[in-house]
């Protein structure tokens, strides 16, 4: 460390070094972003402006849509600068401040999805108690300590962070600050921040995931026995698909061994849970849900 410099802007590798390819790139996730935004806020104001809608469900569905939101204009907007600038040249600070951030959004989703599953037990395996189980107070506090926890649990990871060094002028091999590819380009000694993410990945996300999947047994069995299967069937489904994407997508990234010699591999699962899941999410849940096409369609028939 005697002899190294350290350094205090970092270099991220994009996703193309080709100049032919900047302007397609540029175009196709402008198109992405836009599009992201365009369906999780539209979800976002079918529920708040239609009655039918106000549900405990739909409130959850609601935050879902404002995280996506969040974490695709946490990476999107910062890709499509570098695109089109070819900088790609961040500060340490902000790295750190980036991944703070994605940590916070991803944490909540991942919650959320949990407190999603547990909404859609009571809902069909219980529901002459729904409404006196997840009544509004009930609602706004479970979103408030998932936000909570996800605040703590973000900033244990970043405190850490900030005690890292960085001595080459190597680039970040990601568009934007993934945490294994920023330990990948420290100097230090990244033993604990590696034992942090594993521990917490195998603890808190193994938990989070067996109260995510575990609802959904009792909830099989009660669909098996019940008449109109079709809607609880279909809501159901929509969201086992968005917790099947996001966890395989994470997990492969964060949890696969020797990830430093797979950079090809990491940013596609990168850009699947960074970029294409807060746009695939709305799709899910919209093209699944006949209330929400239904308000949608009242809404197009208003303009």
């Amino acid at each position: 460390m005697k002899n190294q410099t350290i350094i205090y802007m970092l270099m991220l590798s994009g996703l193309s070094d080709l100049p032919s390819l900047q302007l397609p790139l540029f175009l196709v996730f402008l198109l992405v972003y836009l599009m992201t935004l365009t369906g999780n806020l539209l979800i976002v104001l079918l529920i708040c402006t239609n009655s039918h809608l106000q549900t405990p469900m739909y409130f959850f569905l609601g935050t879902l849509a404002c995280l996506d939101m969040g974490c695709s204009s946490l990476i999107i907007p910062r890709l499509l600068f570098d695109l089109n600038t070819q900088k790609r040249l961040i500060s340490v600070e902000g790295c750190i401040t980036q991944i703070y951030f994605f940590f916070l959004f991803t944490t909540s989703e991942l919650i959320l999805l949990a407190v999603m599953s547990y909404d859609r037990y009571v809902a069909i395996c219980r529901p002459l108690h729904y409404t006196q189980i997840m009544h509004w107070k009930t609602c706004v506090l479970l979103v408030s300590g998932v936000l909570s926890f996800s605040m703590v649990y973000s900033l244990v990871h970043t405190l850490f962070l900030l005690k890292l060094t960085f001595c080459s002028s190597t680039p970040l091999q990601s568009f934007f600050c993934d945490f294994p590819q920023f330990l990948q380009a420290s100097c230090s000694d990244t033993f604990i921040n590696i034992f942090l993410i594993l521990f917490c990945g195998m603890f808190f996300g193994g938990g989070i995931l067996a109260l995510t999947f575990y609802p959904y047994i009792i909830i099989l069995n009660t669909i098996i026995k019940m008449k109109m299967r079709s809607k609880a069937f279909s809501t159901c489904s929509s969201h086992l698909a968005v917790v099947f994407i996001f966890y395989g997508t994470l997990f492969f990234n964060y949890l696969r061994p020797n990830s430093n010699i797979h950079f090809a591999e990491d940013r596609v699962s990168s850009v699947f849970y960074s970029v294409l899941i807060p746009l695939l999410n709305p799709l899910i849940y919209s093209l699944r849900n006949q209330e929400l096409k239904k308000s949608l369609k009242k809404a197009l028939i208003g303009l």
